[in-house]
């Protein structure tokens, strides 16, 4: 992760607080398979910056995971299949394959804790 600070701008999506039944295991997953930054607040709670240091956000033991598909948050991702193959080394599992939103390279996953994200790889 670079110095640069992030973007800042009116309608910006900037944090993200993603619900999780274990923090360590969450930010090992997280870390792993994208490349996050996971840190120690001053609380001692965990954080995190996403690949490119644009988005933070935390884990949150006392929600529930997001399991049905409402609102879908995409991570981008330089390789998708080896994305796919990191998700299901660390526990993830893989709920809708690439390819059925052609042209368009995508995936949804399912994090360790229940949570269903998307994946976007860029043509």
């Amino acid at each position: 992760m670079s110095d640069k600070q992030p973007d800042f701008g009116n309608g910006k999506i900037c944090y993200l607080e993603l619900p999780s039944r274990d923090v360590a295991e969450s930010s090992s997953f997280y870390q792993t398979v994208f490349d996050w930054h996971v840190r120690t607040r001053s609380d001692g709670s965990a954080a995190f910056d996403d690949g490119v240091g644009q988005v933070s956000g935390t884990w949150r033991m006392d929600r529930k995971p997001t399991t049905e598909i409402g609102m879908l948050v995409h991570i981008m991702v330089d390789d998708i299949e080896q994305t796919i193959q990191k998700i299901k080394e660390k526990g993830g599992t893989i709920v809708r394959q690439v390819g059925m939103d052609s042209p368009e390279i995508t995936a949804w996953f399912r994090d360790p804790s229940g949570n269903i994200l998307g994946l976007y790889q860029e043509p």
